[in-house]
């Protein structure tokens, strides 16, 4: 409870924010596009501090860390909650993002070594729930604070929290004995590979998350930070290989099942973070969905997840991982596949039932990957490979929202434009359509002449539906193949032996 309550306050503040912009906006005086960059500044600096959370733990001490970032993150919200111009409020949100960055690889290192290995897969199915469920809560929470408070409630509540966690850190979490051993040897500073990570993944994150609004490579301020990123990140690759004491231990990737597990990952957060962002956006706009309803359609996913997170959990302990991951696969491409057949008429129901089965699969991959990465990773470095794995998971959220955002509004024009083709006085059907239009206007009240610029009017909102719908589908459809591209990789994954209790044994 102690880490999953930090790993859900922290989690949960990457979506809540979302659908308060608007909100943010108009009381900080800006226009929406600059207010943009109070998510930005955040998963900027949250994606820097997620590698360096195995390395500050052993210079500083796994509990020290933790308690240092819970208590910076519950502090920089209520910044963020107070803060009276926006320049301030996006240097806030850089501190909760550092605040946050650590908070999930140690919660999952601090897991991964409290309890023996035939309760581990059990303790990370509860550990999940938050990691998996916050993002569903999100959006929703923020909506409704926002509506019917003010959007700077949706930072003031981080901090009953995070004190609440602070105070059970101090009870409940201690340092293994072997990393208190190194922490009082010393540990080297690998200042180029901080500085590498640092500049690499901030110009990655920004080239992510503004390249659908800046049109990408058509604006210099696009390739510079791609160009940038890139170079950092590939001399980060060897440097780490090479340096005695990296910041970022990438010698874990020899191993199969590690380097496995982080590529199922990035698939992961890639599928999972696109579809949140596609489903409640799509409900909203062309349904007509308020906020509230359309939580309420996430809200039965995340239920059957919680339920699920444990089955899956106590399954790892008597079933191969591998073969969990590609049921869990099949099961998300299979939702996937179900909201590629949508259309404008989809009833409340429906939209329930894909986002439950989307749930049940993402249940059965969280668990079992995390228990197939680490099977064959010394204890020791346990904390330096939830760093990687989270990262990845991070990067691959960004990675699906930027791609499934450029998808959407290119593959709408692309609709139109082969839709508008049957909008031709010469096609009777549109004809007709347009005469019946004139004359039911001109039934509620509408002039003749004003009548038949009107029913226009009427036939392009429909065509911009169908066409954003269209665009809709084929994303879910890519997002299910992504899943189902994965499957056959899943052979690659080493057996492992099940212990005397039906648990992974610990090598």
């Amino acid at each position: 409870m102690t880490v999953m309550l930090a790993t859900f306050m922290e989690v949960l503040d990457t979506s809540v924010a979302n659908v308060a912009l608007p909100h943010i906006a108009g009381g900080m005086a800006v226009d929406l596009q600059e207010s943009t960059w109070v998510l930005t500044s955040y998963l900027v600096s949250n994606a820097i501090v997620l590698p360096l959370s195995g390395w500050l733990s052993s210079l500083f001490g796994r509990k020290n860390v933790f308690f240092t970032c819970v208590g910076l993150f519950a502090v920089s919200s209520f910044l963020c909650g107070i803060a009276p111009n926006l320049d301030l409020l996006i240097i806030f949100r850089v501190l909760q993002g550092v605040g946050g960055g650590a908070l999930q690889p140690i919660s999952q290192a601090i897991l991964l070594e409290s309890f023996p290995p035939h309760k581990r897969g059990m303790a990370m199915g509860v550990f999940g729930m938050g990691v998996v469920v916050a993002p569903i809560v999100g959006p929703t929470l923020g909506g409704w604070l926002a509506d019917n408070y003010s959007w700077r409630w949706i930072f003031f509540i981080n901090i009953p929290v995070g004190l609440l966690s602070m105070f059970l850190t101090t009870l409940f979490v201690f340092d293994p004995p072997y990393l208190v051993r190194r922490r009082l040897g010393g540990v080297k500073i690998d200042y180029m590979g901080l500085g590498l990570i640092s500049l690499g993944l901030g110009c990655l994150q920004v080239f992510l998350d503004k390249g659908q609004t800046e049109d990408w490579f058509a604006s210099r301020l696009i390739v510079m930070t791609g160009t940038i990123g890139f170079l950092c990140l590939a001399t980060l690759i060897i440097w780490e290989l090479i340096h005695p004491s990296p910041v970022v231990n990438l010698r874990l990737m020899k191993d199969r099942n590690f380097s496995m597990g982080v590529l199922t990952m990035f698939v992961l957060g890639f599928v999972l973070y696109g579809s949140i962002l596609l489903l409640p956006v799509l409900l909203q706009q062309l349904l007509g969905y308020t906020a509230t309803l359309a939580g309420m359609v996430l809200s039965p996913g995340g239920i059957l997840t919680l339920v699920m997170m444990p089955i899956a959990g106590s399954l790892v302990a008597r079933v191969q991982a591998r073969y969990l991951i590609m049921l869990g696969l099949g099961i998300v491409a299979y939702s996937m596949f179900y909201m590629a057949g949508f259309n404008l008429q989809i009833d409340f129901r429906i939209a329930v039932i894909s986002r439950a089965i989307q749930g049940a699969g993402l249940a059965f991959l969280f668990v079992p990957i995390n228990a197939a990465a680490f099977y064959f990773i010394p204890r020791e470095k346990t904390g330096q490979g939830t760093a990687i794995i989270n990262l990845i998971r991070n990067m691959g959220g960004s990675s699906g929202i930027a791609f499934v955002t450029t998808l959407l509004a290119r593959h709408t024009q692309v609709h139109q434009n082969y839709l508008v083709e049957n909008l031709t006085p010469l096609n009777p059907v549109y004809d007709q359509a347009v005469s019946g239009i004139q004359a039911a206007l001109i039934q509620q009240g509408v002039s003749p002449s004003q009548a038949p610029m009107q029913a226009l009017g009427v036939i392009y909102r429909t065509l911009i539906q169908q066409a954003s719908m269209l665009a809709y589908t084929d994303c879910f459809r890519i997002l299910g193949l992504v899943s189902l591209v994965l499957i056959p990789f899943m052979f690659v994954v080493k057996r492992v032996k099940l212990g005397a209790e039906g648990a992974p044994a610990l090598h």
